[in-house]
């Protein structure tokens, strides 16, 4: 078992070391951080994942709990929604939005009558974002609600305590560990979004070009420069997580 988990590790781990092994020898990294282009797409990816973060929590968390303390009909397909983007391809889930919120989708009248429109701007990234990422929040969300025990929260009632006080002493406490490992997952997603992004909101430097998307420009020109943008992504990632 310790020689397959070591094979395993070394797998995972080989990628990863080659790539910034690469970065470090070649000096790519050092020009790329020099260059605006990859400071521009570095603030943009963390600055549109936490946004999107912060829709994930806000939209994420009742759905969550409903899912997992209430039974009601069509659930089984509300859950199915809810994992669907996990297994789309990036390609179609890019279409899936553009047909959606794009000028001649189905709610993108309704959007432009407010003022918005989603396509090709950096609204447009938080979008994609948050489409493929809350999943994994949400799902495991969900498992941290399901893991409290009710008779925790019976006997907190039991004595006095009222509805609000159970959910935010109690419950949300108890489901912490899951919901911040959710939020991390789902961070990282948001973080490596590509495909849903390139199609929905178009890849325009300083706008909605994210670490990912310059990776992809930059490999179109040179192996030199998508490596160090790939290098300065991993290494955003890790510290992360």
């Amino acid at each position: 078992m310790v020689l397959l988990a070591v094979l395993a590790l070394a797998f995972l781990a080989l990628p990863v070391v080659a790539l910034v092994a690469r970065a470090l020898t070649s000096g790519a990294l050092m020009d790329a951080l020099a260059g605006r282009a990859v400071l521009d797409a570095l603030v943009l990816s963390l600055s549109s994942t936490v946004v999107s973060l912060l829709i994930v929590i806000v939209l994420g968390t009742p759905l969550a709990f409903i899912l997992a303390r209430t039974t009601f009909r069509g659930k089984s397909l509300a859950e199915a929604l809810v994992d669907l983007p996990i297994v789309l391809p990036p390609s179609v889930a890019g279409l899936a939005l553009l047909f959606a919120f794009g000028r001649n989708g189905v709610a993108g009248g309704a959007l432009e009558v407010v003022g918005l429109t989603l396509p090709f701007t950096t609204l447009a990234v938080i979008v994609a974002q948050v489409f493929v990422a809350s999943p994994f929040y949400i799902r495991a969300a969900r498992a941290g609600f399901r893991s409290v025990e009710p008779e925790v929260e019976e006997a907190a009632r039991v004595d006095g305590a009222s509805e609000n006080a159970i959910l935010g002493r109690i419950t949300l406490p108890l489901a912490l560990p899951a919901i911040g490992a959710g939020l991390v997952l789902a961070w990282a997603r948001a973080l490596g979004e590509f495909g849903a992004t390139i199609l929905f909101a178009g890849n325009i430097e300083g706008r909605t070009q994210t670490l990912p998307l310059l990776v992809y420009s930059e490999f179109q020109e040179g192996v030199d420069a998508a490596i160090a943008a790939a290098t300065i992504l991993v290494i955003a990632a890790l510290g992360v997580l």
